[in-house]
């Protein structure tokens, strides 16, 4: 046919022809895509600013725009002070709501005694407190009292390292809204979980075999005469006023549990008298006598008179500790949440035009060559730096997620900042361990430095090299697929922090038997996994043809689109119990759109892949399924 009469029957029938097109095969999906999707979405993003040029202003304007920029600066500082001291607030209520039974869960020697569960204790009790210097605290008490060694709480310091790191994972989840904004912020975020997790998979299995960590630290225990000293205070005297006038706590509680004092399982967590004083006295005369300058008594008695009682909101509250800790736990997340949400909004207000790019170039700029190297380095520093300042690496990580998420800082320079983060609050612990009496001074201090020592060999492990910066890459993938299904965070953080503990700790609680019997395979089968996936990337010529690709399985079992219609189903199901979305439902034209929408599914499935068809076919079979069950 004539190309022009061809045009022209185009043209007469052009409605027709645009109803009904061919859907692209299936394994050619991917293909098109990578075709119009040619920018990276891990480029910074521009922050364009949209208002009036300051060349633009007359003298009033200018006045104006600086005053409402100090302004903005002054809100910035309030709120990132609120949010630090919601932080932790955030801390005292899980203290409060699962202290003791973090307590309870350290007395088990039994259990302690295998590694894989003293790391699993050390991840859960993180969590049920949420900070890792309470944690280790908790193990420092228990080593100094005897009921642990040394050896037996490195595994411990390495679970409270990785339980640490969800508080800047849930920070993320806040940025869920915009999908640029979540894939960079969680993956800012996760990318201090996968350092953790890396290096404990590396370092536990050293230690199990050959002590590293505990005879390097002994060596440099025994190596200096180490004087006691007093831990500084810093960003703590500025917090303490606003954080001691909601709720105190009494910190002693959770030791006592720890080392199974039965006082201390009757005593509440909340401190009602801040100030005490104990005599001590002779309980007969003639059981105590003076000779010269000393008192020597065969039995006396001690008194505690109480003195000033505090002065929190929750003093004089007739309420147990769990009611208290719920309470305080809504009230810190709820002022976390929003300081967050105007921090970020105030940002993208500030940090915008030439503001923007300086503050950018000076982030994640290198030094010329040859030094380019020395700016990740550098930056491994200032994350120490200024976490030692805050004294918690919680509050330092979960602080620069949100400029990850708007593209002030690169994932990349990210990377660094959290590892400086990771020895900055060692260096805390180190300092706090030094300020022990002289009896407990050696193993507190050891503890303390083992935690120092695993983060210094994670970091030659997974940053000197390029090439070993594994954490960056897992992170970015793990971000592009959240950015797609958001709902699949909350499903890592569960899995992660929550499911894949409990599972291991249950484990352990059955024997070492129960535990390398079950867990063994299922290490083994993923490692399979792992590596056939590598080969298939790098080289699919060494597989059988059958495994070059995953599409022998079922599409639910290697793909997250049948689940993410599974969520929308359920999500879906929720939205009905409104009532707009009833009569929405019931709508004869609601009702129309949708059979005119299913009928060109079924004209575009007609070219479709028959295998794929088959697949769809399944994934309508079980979304059927939750629709009946729901």
């Amino acid at each position: 046919m004539d190309p022009e009469k061809e045009e022209g029957l185009d043209e007469r029938h052009g409605n027709k022809s645009k109803g009904v097109q061919a859907s692209p095969v299936h394994s050619s999906v991917a293909l098109v895509e990578e075709e119009t999707d040619e920018a990276d979405p891990w480029n910074l993003p521009e922050l364009k600013d949209t208002g009036v040029p300051w060349s633009a202003l007359d003298t009033k304007g200018k006045v104006l725009r600086v005053l409402v920029s100090i302004g903005k600066l002054v809100l910035l500082l309030g709120f990132l002070y609120m949010f630090i001291c919601s932080l932790d607030l955030l801390s005292s209520a899980f203290q409060l709501v699962g202290g003791k039974t973090a307590g309870d869960i350290f007395q088990d020697n039994s259990v302690l005694s295998n590694p894989l569960a003293g790391l699993v204790i050390g991840v859960l009790v993180t969590l049920l407190v949420q900070s890792s210097s309470t944690s280790s605290s908790i193990v420092v008490s228990m080593v100094s009292s005897g009921l642990l060694t040394v050896q037996l709480a490195v595994p411990i310091i390495m679970g409270t390292n990785i339980g640490t790191s969800v508080t800047n994972t849930l920070v993320a989840m806040t940025q869920a809204g915009d999908r640029s904004t979540f894939r960079r912020a969680f993956a800012g975020a996760t990318v201090h979980d996968f350092f953790n997790w890396l290096s404990v998979l590396v370092l536990l299995p050293l230690e199990v075999a050959t002590g590293y960590l505990y005879m390097v630290t002994k060596l440099i225990i025994d190596s200096f005469n180490i004087q006691s000293g007093e831990a500084p205070d810093l960003l703590n005297v500025i917090t303490d006023v606003l954080t001691e006038s909601v709720i105190e706590l009494d910190e002693t509680v959770l030791g006592g549990i720890a080392t199974g004092d039965p006082a201390a399982r009757n005593k509440s967590l909340i401190r009602k008298w801040c100030q005490s004083f104990t005599n001590t006295s002779c309980t007969s005369p003639s059981l105590c006598w003076d000779d010269g300058n000393y008192t020597f008594t065969l039995k006396n008695i001690s008194e505690t008179y109480n003195i000033q009682k505090c002065k929190h909101l929750f003093v004089d509250v007739d309420l147990p500790d769990l009611a208290v800790g719920l309470i305080l736990l809504a009230l810190s997340l709820l002022v976390l949440c929003s300081c967050l949400i105007l921090i970020v909004k105030l940002l993208n207000s500030m940090l915008k035009g030439q503001v923007a790019a300086v503050i950018k170039t000076i982030l994640n700029h290198d030094f010329p060559f040859p030094f380019g190297w020395v700016t990740g380095y550098i930056a491994i520093l200032v994350g120490a730096g200024m976490t030692f300042i805050v004294q918690s690496s919680s509050v330092f990580t979960s602080a620069i997620t949100p400029l990850v998420g708007i593209g002030v800082i690169s994932i990349e320079r990210a990377y660094p900042l959290s590892l400086g983060s990771n020895i900055g609050t060692t260096t805390t612990a180190i300092l706090a361990a030094m300020a022990s009496p002289g009896d407990t001074l050696a193993n507190a201090l050891q503890i303390a430095l083992v935690h120092f020592l695993f983060n210094i060999s994670g970091i030659l492990l997974w940053y000197p090299i390029p090439v070993t910066r594994l954490p960056i890459r897992l992170a970015k993938g793990l971000g592009n697929i959240t950015a797609t299904y958001r709902w699949f965070a909350a499903v890592y953080i569960i899995c992660c922090f929550f499911l894949l503990p409990l599972f291991v700790f249950s484990l352990s609680l059955a024997g070492w038997q129960v535990l390398v019997g079950v867990g063994a395979p299922l290490l083994i089968i993923l490692i399979i996994i792992i590596v056939i996936n590598m080969l298939q990337k790098c080289k699919p010529g060494c597989l059988p043809a059958k495994l070059r690709s995953w599409d022998f399985l079922p599409l639910w079992a290697h793909s997250l689109a049948p689940w993410d219609g599974v969520v929308g189903v359920i999500n879906s199901k929720c939205c009905c119990c409104c009532k707009c979305c009833q009569v929405a439902a019931e709508d004869p034209e609601h009702q129309e759109k949708e059979s005119v929408e299913n009928n060109k599914k079924t004209h575009t499935e007609v070219y479709d892949n028959p295998a794929m068809s088959a697949e769809k076919e399944t994934t309508r079979t079980i979304l059927n399924i939750i629709r009946l069950i729901l």
